[in-house]
């Protein structure tokens, strides 16, 4: 099966793609491309596939850099790649660095990739609802001008996320956005369940996005919960009560 990534028309020009779960070697409930070092798929397996996505990247597997990601707003600039055992701990990449590729891994939460190529800087970040609520996105943007991007030359995407249908969640969690800022309102609908609602996280990312001033982003809109296919969900194998599940990864690289 051949590896299959889908292309943002706002990176067009940068090397990128977020990657679906075709075109890998894992198996059972990890099959095919299983990015997640964190999962419990055999090791060789997500190494192998790792090295196809960074192969399509153009730049050598060790030169494919993924966070240990732990749900914060914070994002880090790297210039060299790091062994295995000494991964930063935090959701958002950015280099000015030929030869380097960045990458987050997701099953629902949202991942996003941005370009500056005019000044050659480039970012990924991993946001969920925590990361989105903290300023995952405005923290890429900022860790982006320092190495000289200007905002307005900034463009972005959002991948493969959970999707406002497919979101339920409780009126705590509701309350918690509405004491951060009333206005985030508009990113819950009532659901079938009383006291309930649906919440639009790629909503919330895509106007922090645009709240940023970066130049273009594009939310993608494929929802992973609801298109079993092409992508990993953790909710859906939360329902389910499957053992463990796949992940997504996302990934841009500037070229030698």
């Amino acid at each position: 099966m051949t590896l299959e990534a889908i292309g943002s028309q706002a990176l067009a020009g940068v090397s990128h793609g977020f990657f679906t779960r075709k075109g890998g070697v894992s198996q059972g409930i990890y099959a095919t491309l299983n990015g997640g070092v964190g999962s419990r798929d055999a090791p060789e397996a997500v190494a192998e596939n790792r090295a196809r996505m960074a192969g399509f990247l153009g730049v050598a597997p060790e030169n494919f850099l993924v966070p240990y990601q732990i749900h914060s707003a914070d994002a880090l600039a790297v210039s060299a790649p790091w062994p295995p055992e000494a991964r930063p701990r935090c959701d958002g990449l950015v280099t000015n660095t030929p030869g380097l590729g960045l990458g987050v891994t997701g099953a629902d939460c949202g991942v996003l990739l941005m370009a500056d190529t005019k000044a050659g800087v480039i970012g990924a970040a991993h946001s969920g609802w925590k990361g989105a609520l903290a300023g995952m996105v405005e923290a890429l943007v900022a860790a982006m001008e320092v190495l000289g991007a200007r905002r307005a030359d900034i463009s972005g995407a959002l991948g493969p996320t959970i999707g406002p249908r497919s979101y339920e969640v409780g009126p705590e969690f509701f309350e918690q956005f509405i004491a951060k800022n009333a206005d985030y309102a508009r990113f819950f609908t009532a659901s079938a369940q009383a006291g309930h609602f649906m919440f639009d996280l790629p909503g919330l990312i895509e106007f922090r996005a645009e709240a940023t001033g970066i130049g273009r982003f594009e939310n993608l809109r494929l929802d992973t919960y609801a298109d079993e296919e092409r992508f990993f969900s953790y909710r859906r194998t939360t329902h389910r009560k499957e053992p463990d599940y796949g992940r997504l990864v996302a990934g841009i690289a500037l070229p030698t």
